[in-house]
Parts: C-alpha cells; structure tokens; sequence
C-alpha cells in the first residue's frame, strides 16, 4: 500500500484581476467587496498613487491606483473597470483600481512558484509567487507589500 501524498493539498482561492495586459491573483481572505467605477474624490496632499475617497454605504474609503504605485502608465477607466475593497484585521478598508476582473481560481502550493529573483525592484516588490492555472500564468499580489500602513491618505 502507498502511503505517499495521500493527504489533500489545500487551496486557496484568489481572484484573476487583470491590470493592462497582465493577470494578478489578489487573496479572496482579503477581498470584502468588488464594485463598479465611482465618483472619487480627490484628497489633497496625498501620496500620488492614491485616487482619492469613496463613500460605500456611508463608509468613505481611500482608493489606491495600484497601476500607479507600481510604476505603470495610469489608469483608464472603461466599463470593465473595478475598485476592490480589501480589508485588513487591524487597518481600515483600502480599494485599489483594477481593469477587469476575470476569475476565481483554486491554487494550492504545488501550483505556486516562488520569485526566483533575488533583488526586488518595481512591480516585483508586489509579487510573492506565480501562479499556473491551467496553461496561463498568474503574478499573485503580497498584500501587505502593496499596502503600507505608513501611507494611509
């Protein structure tokens, strides 16, 4: 009888968001809500990748550009745009602006390659693993590299 591997891998779940031609995996444990395009409001004096605030049921919210904070061209906001609402245990709600959604995929560690390299610059900073979902690679996002408590608008 063989006993190897007979215990399940266990998967977590991300959401496939793309920002200009690229997949993402953002952690659905830190998703709360994903909504349509709305009014920002710009904050004064805030770091430039922040877009400004958003009230969502009462609750004002800053949202992120999160093309802008890791060094690509701006957002373009079409119909498939979105503002994720991520939430954290001991910080406030934060949204980041996204281009599409795309999917829920189920990834579990044999699925996830860590980055190999070992200086990270740019949009490397963000990215804790890859991905592979069938034949397509996904950059899964590490959360707390993109959001810094020290930033809050």
């Amino acid at each position: 009888m063989d006993y190897m591997e007979t215990v399940e891998e266990t998967k977590k779940q991300y959401i496939v968001v793309k920002i200009g031609s690229e997949q993402y995996g953002i952690d659905i444990s830190f998703i709360d809500n994903i909504v349509r395009m709305q009014k920002i409001t710009r904050v004064p004096t805030s770091q430039y990748y922040f877009k400004g605030v958003i009230n969502l049921r009462g609750e004002v919210i800053p949202v992120m550009s999160i093309r802008l904070k890791m060094g690509l061209e701006d957002d373009v906001y079409t119909d498939a745009s979105r503002i994720i609402i991520l939430k954290f245990e001991q910080k406030d709600a934060l949204g980041i602006v996204v281009d599409e959604v795309r999917e829920v995929i189920n990834l579990g560690s044999s699925e996830i390659d860590k980055p190999s390299h070992s200086s990270k610059e740019g949009k490397e900073m963000f990215i804790n693993g890859i991905g592979k979902n069938g034949e397509e690679l996904v950059s899964l996002f590490d959360i707390n590299a993109i959001i810094d408590e020290h930033e809050v608008v």
